[in-house]
């Protein structure tokens, strides 16, 4: 696709150093967080993962606590009863399963509890370095508009990318998606006098033709 040079030239202007939003320290604290991001923004999260981690930062200390109180602790990120239940039984899994560590393995990622592929995506890709491209709605709604994919299916979009990306640049990438649909392609008022892209923009082209 000719536009993908554009793409990422224009995304390393505006992103150089795009850097993982979420607050941790560990690979266990990044693979909790990123549970309790799902349909919440990264601020709220770490606010509860901040006194979350202060006394429960690994699966053993996290096992401590009731599912009753753990859905107390993480209320306010909403969903919190899948949540709880899903972070429990993850970091059973861990136990269990990897000796308490989290595996450096795309698939075995997968094998956790309540950990699906964009998941298992951002913790390889964030704390391992592995190529990946984790598909958020951010990401898939930015590609949709740049006419780099035509799905509403979050793995379809992400097997595209994957084609039309150096493997090398899927890490970086995702973030800088990720930013740029944040911040500048936001879905319902999109900042487009900020955009790089409104000559290939479909979004653009569609509310502009008049």
């Amino acid at each position: 696709m000719k536009n993908t040079k554009e793409i990422i030239d224009k995304l390393d202007e505006l992103f150089p150093e795009p850097k993982c939003e979420l607050d941790y320290k560990f690979t266990y604290e990044l693979l909790v967080a990123v549970i309790l991001s799902a349909q919440c923004t990264d601020k709220r999260v770490n606010i509860v993962s901040k006194e979350l981690f202060k006394d429960y930062n690994t699966p053993e200390k996290m096992l401590q606590l009731s599912q009753e109180e753990l859905e107390n602790k993480i209320h306010s990120c909403g969903f919190y009863h899948n949540k709880a239940k899903n972070i429990l039984s993850m970091s059973r899994d861990l136990i269990e399963k990897f000796n308490g560590q989290v595996p450096n393995d795309h698939d075995k990622l997968q094998t956790l509890a309540g950990v699906g592929r964009k998941t298992a995506n951002v913790v390889y890709s964030e704390a391992f370095k592995g190529d990946a491209i984790a598909v958020d709605t951010h990401v898939l709604r930015v590609s949709n508009r740049l006419g780099l994919v035509k799905t509403e299916d979050p793995y379809k979009c992400e097997l595209k990318l994957m084609e039309l990306f150096d493997k090398s640049r899927w890490g970086k990438l995702h973030l800088q998606l990720v930013h740029f649909g944040r911040y500048i392609c936001k879905a319902m008022k999109p900042n487009c006098k900020e955009c790089p892209f409104t000559n290939i923009c479909s979004y653009y082209a569609m509310h502009n033709s008049q």
